[in-house]
């Protein structure tokens, strides 16, 4: 799968291959969008940081000799910085605290799934970028290092922090090493008509589907078909009778009667039957994330 060159509607429109083969649009986020989610994260992590100095004192401080106890608070700091992005990357599918808020997320740039290897990739690389110049700038001016080392150090922090404002798709250079983008993934209500239909009743007694056919998806391509079904590009219809018939293919409809003048009435109706399929089998504890996962 990689990304494909498709007529953008913006300048931050970019389109990739996703698992079932067609393009989908997606909108890279704003530079200063993601400036804005860095900072909250940065907060994020200095107030985490701090109450964890608050609450060791507190509980420790008399245990513990002033020297060991700094070590141990340093210790604890230092990963709570280096591995933030990353936990919360990895746990919320390309989110973070900060991203979430603004309305971000992290994909594979080439439509693939996002990887833990790819998170810690990325994340690893802000240390090179940002954190370890930041902190050798930090202990030089205190320790009074040359104004040359200094200026060096400074020059490598400008390069890597302005990198994203000099290349189309706005990458750091950790999304580059990793394969990344940071796209807008705003919180979105289900369209009544994906939800719910005044003909749904009528539509479900022309396409029934068995829990075979159902249990082959998972969330992820749930997500891929709500997607596919809001689109309103000139695309829209194209991509809907691709994804109709890989889904038709993949499940075994060919031998059913199915109407192809009725396209998005047959992936709306699955996206119901198969929203329903998932949401039950959360109730019992078995959530399935994508087609990849086993399930039973």
């Amino acid at each position: 799968m990689s990304a494909i060159e498709l007529e953008a509607e913006t300048k931050q429109d970019r389109y990739f291959e996703t698992p079932e083969g067609v393009p989908l649009r997606v909108v890279l986020g704003a530079r200063s969008e993601r400036a804005s989610a860095f900072a909250l994260d940065i907060v994020f992590q200095l107030l985490a940081i701090l109450a964890v100095w608050i609450g060791m004192g507190l509980t420790l401080g008399r245990f513990i000799s002033g020297g060991w106890l700094l070590a141990f608070l340093l210790l604890i700091s230092f990963f709570i910085r280096a591995f933030y992005f990353s936990y919360f990357e990895i746990r919320w599918q390309g989110r973070t605290p900060g991203k979430r808020i603004v309305g971000l997320k992290v994909v594979d740039r080439f439509g693939g799934p996002l990887t833990p290897e790819a998170i810690l990739t990325r994340n690893f690389m802000r240390e090179v970028e940002v954190f370890l110049p930041l902190s050798i700038l930090l202990t030089s001016a205190i320790g009074g290092a040359s104004y040359f080392a200094n200026l060096l150090l400074t020059i490598w922090v400008c390069i890597f922090m302005f990198m994203p404002l000099f290349n189309r798709d706005a990458l750091r250079a950790g999304d580059m090493v990793a394969g990344t983008w940071v796209i807008r993934a705003p919180k979105e209500v289900l369209l009544p008509d994906l939800a719910a239909s005044a003909d749904q009743e009528d539509e479900e007694e022309t396409y029934r589907f068995t829990h075979d056919q159902l249990r082959i998806y998972g969330i992820k391509e749930l997500q891929v078909l709500e997607d596919v079904l809001r689109h309103d590009s000139p695309h829209a219809e194209e991509m809907q009778i691709q994804v109709a018939e890989r889904i038709r293919k993949k499940i075994g409809w060919g031998s059913q009667s199915f109407p192809t003048r009725d396209t998005a009435e047959f992936l709306e109706a699955f996206y119901r039957a198969l929203r329903r399929h998932l949401e039950q089998r959360m109730l019992f504890g078995h959530k399935k994330k994508s087609k990849l996962d086993n399930d039973s």
